[in-house]
């Protein structure tokens, strides 16, 4: 029970990597805050956890002011995994729409930044806590996504370097994994499959897509004191994606 008594908010939790990383912390005895705009999949994983130490929040991450209002009702947390994230359906750069831009980069980065910020001066105060951000290997290529998901990437990737920086002399351990082919309903859906990437996670190293609970695993040691002296890391789970 490594995080008895720890308080969790995960993004994203009512499927995928989220869905894993709530699991897997909440068995380990955590406190946990599921976030999600998907109020069934809350409901469906609230059922599945017993509903003791669980708070489902339906919460909408394009809208700012939403996610301030929530982070400041956050009260103390221990560790925070921004793990919310939507595809751009490798949309290129000159068929990008405002409005697909401003999608991407709400939910996979500003949401990210409004709940770090909100949290982190709580951390400091009672002496440390750690930021988890899922990212992918888009954060470190120009080839993972469409243009607004490859921004948003290299922003939190940017994000998490700059918060390690500032806030680890603090205690605040700031981490993030970066996910290849992960197996998920964001990646399985119709408009999310690309014309030869089964061919090319074939000749990946481990030459399958992942489970989440595999990304999930890397996610929660870094949360966890067993990555102590761990700043700043991006901790690719890419089954050798990026070694191709």
């Amino acid at each position: 029970m490594r995080f008895e008594s720890k308080r969790f908010v995960v993004t994203g939790a009512a499927s995928g990597i989220g869905r894993a990383i709530a699991t897997l912390a909440h068995a380990d005895g955590a406190e946990l805050t599921a976030v999600d705009v998907d109020a069934a999949g809350l409901e469906a994983l609230a059922s599945e956890l017993g509903g003791q130490r669980l708070e489902a929040r339906e919460l909408d991450l394009r809208d700012g002011a939403a996610v301030d209002a929530a982070g400041a009702e956050f009260g103390a947390v221990d560790v925070l995994v921004n793990n919310a994230g939507i595809s751009d359906q490798f949309t290129p750069t000159a068929e990008t729409s405002d409005e697909l831009w401003d999608r991407v980069l709400a939910v996979n980065l500003f949401a990210a930044f409004r709940l770090s910020r909100a949290v982190l001066a709580g951390m400091v105060e009672r002496g440390g806590g750690a930021i988890v951000n899922t990212a992918s290997v888009a954060a470190i290529s120009g080839g993972a996504g469409g243009a607004a998901y490859t921004v948003s990437k290299h922003g939190l990737l940017g994000l998490t370097r700059a918060m390690a920086t500032e806030y680890g002399p603090q205690g605040v351990r700031v981490n993030a994994v970066l996910p290849g082919a992960i197996r998920t309903p964001m990646t399985s859906s119709p408009e999310a499959l690309v014309e030869g990437v089964d061919a090319a996670i074939e000749a990946t190293t481990a030459g399958r897509w992942a489970e989440p609970e595999e990304v999930a695993k890397v996610a929660l040691f870094l949360a966890s004191e067993e990555a102590s002296f761990v700043h700043g890391s991006a901790y690719k789970v890419d089954g050798g994606w990026t070694l191709v």
